[in-house]
């Protein structure tokens, strides 16, 4: 339980200080988009949990069918589409599942920035550097990529990791859940930070759609998803603004879950106002409306 000494240390300012999301047009004939994007995890979303998790089988089990069931249905889903995307790697998946991670490359989709381990970013943790380093390591020694996206690891976010992005060249980060359009960072200095492409709480197929060992929801039927996945797109069309999708192929890479985004993802694609496109091509659209109201 919090005392009055922790709760009166809680500053009188936003958590978030950045100035509100500027208002720039999407390319034409666009009104609006879809950051279309994926977690790629495997076997790193238990481990980060549990170390120990290592010498549980069936537990590691849902995370390696993503390089061997999900990750592949997935391209070939995106393949048939006609739809590019940008997936956010672990370092770990990469030096586990070197294969998986090419196809992914090789497909031509964006390869982003997701950690080394998956682990938590906490405030004062040590290991926060650490864990850029190798995963930029891993995706630049197995890919040959370095990238200018990052995504956090349970989508959790501290100041020391936001400098430490700037600092290692990150363009842009897409993890709070504070906005319908893209915005740039304000760090605790004043100075500008990354270019935010904010989350879409609901597209977050983990809070709807996994079978796990551990998760006491139950999994959604694709009725209910797909409704809500819909009516939030219509809404968000309606304001001009953005989506941004948080798949995982241990999630939607599964049968009935691959099904339900298929039939979704041709929804969006029936609607000539939403761009649906990577992370890197919704920065650029930034920067260029950006350095022109300079």
């Amino acid at each position: 339980m919090l005392d009055s000494k922790a709760l009166q240390s809680i500053p009188l300012v936003p958590a978030n200080t950045a100035d509100p999301a500027p208002d720039y047009p999407w390319p034409k004939p666009y009104t609006s988009a879809m950051f279309l994007s994926f977690d790629v995890d495997a076997e790193s979303a238990w481990t980060s949990k549990d170390a120990g998790h290592a010498q549980r089988l069936i537990t590691m089990s849902y995370g390696g069918y993503e390089a061997r069931v999900g990750t592949p249905k997935l391209l070939e889903l995106l393949g048939q589409l006609d739809l590019k995307a940008t997936f956010f790697v672990t370092g770990w998946s990469v030096d586990a599942h070197p294969a998986m991670a090419e196809s992914i490359l090789k497909a031509g989709h964006e390869i982003g920035h997701h950690g080394y381990h998956h682990l938590l970013p906490d405030p004062g943790d040590p290991w926060i550097e650490e864990e850029l380093e190798r995963g930029f390591e891993a995706l630049k020694r197995r890919l040959g990529v370095k990238p200018t996206g990052y995504r956090a690891p349970y989508g959790e976010f501290t100041e020391e990791l936001r400098v430490a992005l700037v600092r290692h060249g990150i363009v842009y980060t897409s993890s709070f859940r504070d906005d319908v359009r893209p915005y740039r960072h304000r760090l605790g200095d004043g100075k500008p930070g990354t270019i935010e492409l904010p989350v879409t709480a609901s597209y977050d197929d983990w809070m709807h759609g996994l079978s796990a060992r551990f998760s006491p929801r139950s999994i959604f039927p694709k009725e209910h998803v797909l409704s809500m996945w819909k009516d939030e797109l219509d809404e968000v069309r309606d304001w001009g603004a953005m989506v941004t999708t948080v798949l995982h192929p241990q999630c939607s890479g599964r049968p009935m879950r691959l099904r339900l985004l298929r039939e979704f993802l041709t929804y969006a694609k029936s609607c000539p106002d939403v761009w649906i496109t990577t992370g890197e091509n919704i920065v650029e659209n930034f920067l260029r409306h950006e350095a022109g109201n300079r």
